[in-house]
């Protein structure tokens, strides 16, 4: 099947590539020209594990093309995925922008039916206003060409996506006809054989929300035993038996239920934000997820507040080695990422910072520059160098076997915070070092 996308971006990169490896003949477009160019020359824009040695495969034997004409990717396509970006706006909407204007350059030159599929994370009663441009555009070139839109929303986790699009808990369908619906099962199909079971249609509103109380659903979870970790350290408990505890009862399961420094990335936040605008337009308050937002805000404060109480409050002039800058491993995506605000409390109080991740160096370079506070590493261990302390910040794999004689012997004040519980506390301090997790009892 002939498959156009718009947006090469996170979503619309995986997606692509992965239809291609189902069999599709996929055309990518962005009105990024260098993106396009890099993607041309087999380099993803983006890390994720796994892609771009499937954007390599499939440019290489034709199945998956990039493009900026976007007329032709209109032209191309049976099915038509909208995969641009939706960040927030200052209220926390949604910008939709993005996708009105591919709506509209899908009315303004379709012609022929196709199906054009909502991928992007947008909210409720976004894919009535999608077929209200496309249509309108139509009429107004006097056409009549019969254009069905769908949601078939994404829940791709960053650092897995591609084993979660080609291995899916559910594919989620949003539509009204019949025709749309059995095209889109036909793209599915290689996926669905391996899960019949997990193709849950719906009405197009029930799909669009779907997206966002799943996403918010997860966000609460974290939120909750971040505030759960808040009181085991007041009182001396150790939030990961906990977290073992409560995992184990199968009414809650062990998923998303780890303590740290806050959640981040490109979903989460925004989509808890669009929801919780989703519902004031609908007039709806929801306190709870209002607190779940809150709770993550302060969250991220939390190894900034154990540094500067650590330290007397007087960081002016510490050297902070940091450990991962990434929200989350196996990505170099750093939207919301805690790091950010680690980094930009310890600069204004004058402290300097050495920090290593495997990935997101450059792109937080990016954001960042070069300045006199901030020293990029080469590695973990270069990171200890001078420094008065050790904070890990994201949970890479390599983070996890440290030489803990290197770290007790090379920072200045054997002193780690952990804001992901990585170690056991008992162990690090038989070592010899001050060991600082999150709800794990040592309050300071």
């Amino acid at each position: 099947m002939k498959v156009s996308i718009y947006g090469a971006g996170y979503v619309g990169l995986v997606t692509a590539a992965c239809l291609a490896e189902i069999g599709h003949d996929v055309l990518c477009a962005d009105v990024d020209a260098d993106k396009i160019a890099s993607l041309r020359d087999g380099v993803s824009p983006i890390y994720e594990p796994g892609l771009e040695e499937l954007l390599a495969r499939h440019a290489s034997n034709g199945r998956l093309r990039f493009t900026t004409d976007l007329q032709e990717t209109v032209a191309f396509g049976l099915v038509q995925f909208i995969a641009v970006g939706t960040p927030s706006l200052e209220n926390g909407a949604a910008n939709l922008s993005a996708v009105f204007a591919v709506a509209q350059l899908i009315g303004s030159h379709v012609a022929d039916y196709c199906v054009v599929v909502d991928k992007s994370t947008v909210p409720v009663g976004t894919a009535k206003k999608v077929s209200e441009i496309i249509h309108q555009a139509i009429a107004a070139r006097a056409a009549k060409i019969d254009v069905a839109v769908v949601s078939n929303p994404e829940f791709l986790k960053e650092g897995a996506a591609i084993n979660d699009f080609m291995f899916p808990d559910r594919i989620v369908l949003g539509c009204s006809d019949e025709k749309s619906g059995k095209l889109l099962r036909e793209l599915y199909t290689p996926l669905i054989d391996k899960a019949p079971n997990k193709w849950v249609v719906m009405d197009i509103l029930s799909a669009e929300l779907t997206k966002y109380a799943a996403n918010a659903m997860l966000a609460t979870r974290i939120s909750f035993m971040n505030e759960i970790s808040q009181v085991a350290e007041a009182i001396g408990a150790d939030i990961e038996q906990i977290r073992l505890g409560i995992g184990s009862d199968k009414r809650i399961g062990p998923y998303f239920l780890n303590a740290g420094c806050g959640y981040g990335g490109s979903c989460f936040p925004k989509d808890v934000r669009a929801l919780l605008s989703t519902a004031r337009d609908a007039g709806v308050n929801m306190p709870l997820l209002q607190a779940v937002e809150h709770v993550n805000e302060q969250q991220k404060t939390v190894l900034f507040s154990k540094l500067n109480r650590l330290f007397n409050y007087d960081l002016k002039g510490k050297v902070i080695a940091l450990w991962g800058l990434a929200f989350k491993p196996n990505t170099d995506d750093i939207r919301e990422a805690t790091s950010r605000v680690l980094c930009e409390a310890l600069w204004v109080q004058g402290a300097r910072v050495q920090a290593y991740d495997p990935v997101a160096v450059e792109e937080f370079r990016h954001t960042y520059g070069e300045r006199a506070d901030m020293h990029y590493c080469v590695s973990k261990e270069q990171t200890l160098e001078g420094a008065d302390a050790l904070v890990i910040v994201t949970e890479w794999d390599e983070f996890r076997a440290p030489d803990w004689s290197l770290i007790k012997t090379t920072l200045k004040q054997p002193i780690i915070v952990d804001g992901r519980n990585l170690f056991d506390p008992q162990q690090v301090h038989a070592l010899g070092i001050h060991y600082y997790a999150i709800g794990r009892g040592d309050a300071i």
